[in-house]
């Protein structure tokens, strides 16, 4: 085996020090690579990392197995077959140029948003009086750490499984919480079905933890006045909430503190993640636990979900638009179909099926018929 890395004996010590660092990281490279691509030269031209070689496999069964080996280290690789030789090629991944500062803007509007919607569940009134819109900011603190929280956990899994995302992107809303969650993008394919699970289950399992810690503390707190707006609405309690506050002696500020509501939002904005359908986070969770067979059931869901809606406003005589919406929504996303993980086909280990199992029970325990009734 050949290697092209030279030294020189007049290098300054850190230089040294980052060329053997990259010679181990070849060395690495090379002892991961051998079980599929027999090594006979290695060469390397500024950061370009070539292998030559002979293919042990086809290079359709070698790029699926090698694409994490490579992530690992922060590269990516690419067959080639030139003049008579085989190749893997290696070079730093390309980040994406990202505006950092639309996280940051988005994030801050957020808050703004968050804090004045939030200010109405104090019993202020920051229409009349702007000033009074800081009493909303334990309501941001709670709403924006269990929203954090899950996209924190998708953030942090996806990049130990060398999965290439981004930065939450939180969405300012004047809706009833003053937002519409956050998404972040991934870039990239996925590696295998036990990656996917572990992105798609960190956030709902993250959140969930946060919402029932918020939903504790809240409870605990006094009640809180409110003003009559002209915008009411009375809360159902799921019951997961409902398990909480036999514990909890102010049963009373169950629907009355906005920190408590905010761990009830948690709870509700876990469980429409958790519907196992398209690319919401419960998608990913079934399709890492059973293969393809989850796209019928993907497909099949929204249908389900119409019929809830239908049911519940028609039969029951109260506000079922929310699954109507939802059932729509995921019927676009079902029709796009789901990324196949580039190794499909190792199945799931015997404890991330039990997992998964017991996430979508919580995520049942964690939603209502009719989550909430305007009045």
């Amino acid at each position: 085996m050949v290697r092209n890395l030279s030294r020189n004996p007049r290098q300054k010590p850190a230089e040294m020090n980052d060329q053997l660092k990259e010679s181990q990281i070849v060395d690495e490279l090379a002892e991961k690579i051998s079980p599929f691509f027999s090594i006979y030269d290695i060469q390397q031209q500024d950061d370009i990392i070539y292998f030559f070689g002979i293919p042990k496999e086809d290079g359709k069964i070698i790029y699926p197995k090698l694409w994490t080996v490579f992530a690992e280290k922060g590269l990516q690789f690419t067959t080639k077959y030139e003049l008579g030789e085989h190749m893997l090629i290696a070079s730093p991944w390309k980040q994406a140029n990202e505006r950092r500062w639309i996280n940051a803007v988005l994030f801050a509007a957020t808050c703004i948003t968050t804090m004045f919607m939030g200010s109405f569940l104090f019993g202020a009134d920051p229409i009349l009086n702007p000033s009074e819109a800081f009493k909303g900011i334990p309501f941001t603190i709670a709403i924006m750490t269990v929203l954090g929280a899950h996209e924190c956990g998708h953030y942090f899994i996806a990049k130990k499984h060398g999965m290439h995302t981004s930065l939450p992107y939180f969405i300012p809303f004047p809706s009833l919480i003053g937002t519409m969650g956050a998404v972040i993008k991934h870039r990239g394919p996925i590696p295998n079905r036990k990656a996917l699970f572990d992105v798609g289950i960190s956030g709902p399992l993250i959140g969930l933890i946060v919402s029932i810690i918020v939903t504790i503390i809240g409870l605990f707190l006094p009640p809180v006045a409110q003003i009559d707006t002209g915008f009411q609405f009375t809360l159902s309690i799921p019951p997961l909430f409902e398990f909480i506050t036999r514990f909890i002696p102010l049963n009373e500020a169950v629907q009355r503190h906005p920190v408590a509501f905010a761990g009830w939002v948690g709870m509700l904005v876990t469980a429409l993640n958790l519907i196992p359908s398209g690319q919401l986070d419960g998608g990913h969770v079934l399709r890492a636990m059973i293969g393809e067979k989850a796209s019928h059931i993907s497909t099949f869901l929204p249908f389900v979900l119409i019929s809830l809606g239908f049911y519940v406003t028609y039969i029951q005589n109260k506000d079922g638009f929310m699954w109507v919406f939802w059932g729509l929504l995921l019927s676009l996303f079902a029709a796009s179909g789901h990324p196949k993980p580039l190794n499909d086909d190792i199945p799931l280990d015997k404890g991330r099926m039990a997992l998964g199992m017991l996430i979508f029970i919580m995520g049942f325990l964690c939603v209502t018929p009719v989550p909430f009734q305007f009045q």
